[in-house]
């Protein structure tokens, strides 16, 4: 008998032994920041796969967050260049989803190349699951336009456009204040922000099976989405589930912090 996914936890263990025990359809959105299988290093992780293993685990993690997903859920992969063509191919030829968008996270503050050109970028693959039935609410994440900056033009709408393609947002930086220190490959909150806002509603579930520095998490409990993760680090399971707890002021020791109030609105983020 399957057991409901145990939300506001992040549930420290292999996805691939935690979401099998979970009923299908319990999640509605899910955000998976895999290794990239490039080398790094993590805690637990092993990131120097042999391709065609890398592969069959990718293949086997998406099929078991699918499972979860509701049939009118919505899947986002982050996932770089050595790996997003197979990606993208997976879930064509298994027909397991349908690509609404290949958005490029266009990052500064990105890789000091000396023999090639620096890589600036990382594929987001935002997919869902019925094509006719899916959440997407795109006057929450609508940015100013070139006509109403720089042209004053009336035509355009005052709520502003839909960002395109195109995600200019910096990387975490060791210097940022967002940056926690411990994990390696901190996402930008306000990158899932925008994900989270657009593609779930207020009391959905959102699923980060890579939870890593708890950034997906952050972002769904600052805008009323109720949330789980998965995590094979038991360090980084207990730090991201405290980063939780301090943003939200749930510790004795942590401050109220005013973060949810500041990004409730999206208008100081690119629109690409």
């Amino acid at each position: 008998m399957s057991d409901p996914p145990p939300l506001g936890t992040i549930v420290q263990g292999d996805l691939l032994e935690v979401l099998p025990t979970w009923p299908e359809g319990c999640v509605d959105l899910v955000f998976a920041d895999p290794p990239f299988n490039i080398g790094y290093e993590y805690d637990k992780y092993q990131d120097d796969l042999e391709h065609d293993e890398y592969v069959d685990w990718t293949e086997r993690w998406i099929y078991e967050c699918l499972r979860v997903l509701a049939p009118d859920g919505t899947f986002w992969i982050a996932i770089g260049d050595e790996y997003a063509a197979e990606v993208r191919m997976m879930m064509r030829e298994n027909r397991w989803a349908t690509l609404r968008n290949w958005v490029i996270w266009h990052y500064t503050f990105g890789q000091n190349c000396k023999a090639k050109f620096n890589r600036g970028h990382a594929h987001l693959f935002y997919f869902v699951k019925d094509p006719h039935a899916f959440t997407f609410n795109g006057d929450a994440v609508r940015v100013p336009s070139d006509r109403q900056l720089k042209y004053n033009d009336k035509r355009a709408n005052p709520k502003g456009k839909l960002p395109d393609d195109v995600w200019t947002i910096s990387r975490v930086c060791g210097t940022f204040k967002e940056r926690v220190g411990w994990h390696p490959c901190q996402m930008p909150v306000k990158l899932l922000t925008r994900i989270i806002l657009a593609c779930s509603r207020p009391g959905d579930v959102v699923l980060d099976p890579f939870a890593g520095s708890g950034t997906t998490l952050v972002a769904a409990a600052r805008h009323g989405r109720r949330w789980v993760g998965t995590e094979l680090s038991e360090q980084y399971a207990s730090l991201a589930t405290r980063r939780i707890e301090e943003d939200m002021g749930l510790l004795p020791d942590a401050p109220a912090n005013p973060v949810p109030e500041r990004v409730q609105t999206l208008d100081q983020m690119p629109s690409g």
